[in-house]
């Protein structure tokens, strides 16, 4: 007993060795699944019309990976491999109503505004691809880890992306629980005697792939590794 006890602690990984450690770093950067990946690009587009919509989003999205890949990992030697993807929808379902009900409960106005793409989380390509690619065959440790890393990648895209059109469009940041904070002093805007007017373009849809884009080749640009890749 006392010898299979020792081979299983010179085996066992610590949580935050160097390799794992790796889950928590890449997604913010070399495998970004928005883009690098480009996967959940669609909620990119559809809510970074304001700061809190994103955020919330993202808040959203790292409760549902997380409870996903950790619950997965747990039950990944019980669950037959026919069904897997009806047990890992079924998980994510259940964790995505247990969001949308809260956000119903304490943040009426956000979840009108997200409406139908929290929902629609069910179906997001990123949590779905790092149950069946990662959860399934790691720990729940490791899981854990790796569902931190990936949301936090998707996470700062959604932010970056909302910030450049809310304050280009609407010259403000929204903030949850803060409203409106003002970003560019009145005194610049053309109606007080400045130059500055705002750009109603970056409100609309389009302008999203545009800003999305631009992180895209500005990430791949500055990144050796992904030259290499291409």
């Amino acid at each position: 007993m006392s010898t299979e006890v020792k081979e299983i602690k010179k085996t066992s990984e610590p949580l935050f060795s160097k390799k794992n450690r790796k889950l928590l770093s890449d997604p913010l950067n070399d495998s970004n699944p928005i883009t690098v990946q480009v996967l959940g690009i669609c909620s990119a587009l559809a809510i970074t019309v304001q700061v809190q919509q994103a955020v919330i989003m993202s808040l959203s999205v790292l409760f549902v990976m997380i409870g996903g890949n950790v619950i997965v990992s747990l039950l990944r030697n019980r669950i037959p491999d026919r069904i897997r993807i009806i047990v890992q929808l079924v998980i994510i379902a259940a964790l995505v109503i247990i969001v949308n009900e809260v956000l119903k409960a304490f943040l009426p106005d956000i979840s009108e505004k997200l409406s139908v793409f929290v929902g629609l989380i069910i179906t997001n390509c990123i949590i779905m691809g790092r149950l069946e690619a990662f959860a399934l065959g790691n720990k729940p440790g490791p899981s854990f880890l790796d569902a931190i890393g990936n949301a936090m990648g998707y996470a700062w895209i959604l932010v970056a992306v909302a910030v450049v059109r809310e304050i280009i469009g609407s010259g403000a940041i929204s903030l949850p629980g803060m409203g409106q904070v003002k970003f560019i002093p009145s005194s610049w805007f053309i109606a007080e005697g400045g130059l500055y007017e705002n750009n109603n373009l970056f409100i609309l849809p389009p302008m999203a792939l545009v800003v999305v884009g631009i992180i895209i080749w500005i990430q791949r640009s500055r990144n050796t590794k992904l030259i290499e890749e291409n």
